[in-house]
């Protein structure tokens, strides 16, 4: 199985602490809140929110997924990092045998947060996968660190 690694790096005036409690403690609540539009809601199928447990993210009407499952590896809330793994979805990859995420927050210079995340495709068999095969589900991912920051923005004393 040929594993394949793409990093991203989102930058925002928004504090790491508060990023990483939106994005990573608060999602279940705060996303579907947020972008309806996307998503209908974040449930734990295991758990609390802590290493083990395991979230079911369900999509709003007219997507190609309906929904998908991630695992919670390890969370770190003193250094604002996290590791998760999609481990199941209602449509059968093609490609992917499985992704592993590491996400980061980190101070910047300015104050504000540089969220440095980490993706590990696991590609089934011999397949080599390029960044086109993922593309779409990484634009998501970055459209809904936008819509969290623009919440943040918005709402100074939310998550502070």
């Amino acid at each position: 199985m040929a594993v394949t690694c793409f990093t991203q790096e989102f930058k925002t005036t928004i504090a790491p602490s508060r990023m990483f409690k939106a994005l990573i403690l608060d999602s279940h609540n705060l996303i579907p809140k947020i972008a309806p539009q996307g998503i209908k809601s974040i449930d734990f199928i295991e758990g609390d929110g802590g290493a083990g447990s395991i979230k079911q993210t369900n999509f709003a009407n007219g997507g190609h997924l309906k929904w998908l499952k991630h695992r919670i590896d390890a969370i770190d809330v003193e250094q604002l990092v996290c590791k998760y793994t999609l481990i199941e979805s209602d449509i059968a990859f093609d490609k992917i045998g499985s992704v592993v995420y590491e996400v980061k927050f980190e101070t910047s210079s300015d104050g504000g947060c540089l969220c440095k995340m980490t993706s590990e495709y696991h590609a089934k068999a011999s397949l080599e996968l390029k960044e086109e095969d993922i593309k779409q589900g990484k634009d998501k991912a970055m459209g809904l660190y936008k819509v969290v920051e623009e919440y943040l923005a918005a709402n100074p004393e939310a998550y502070a």
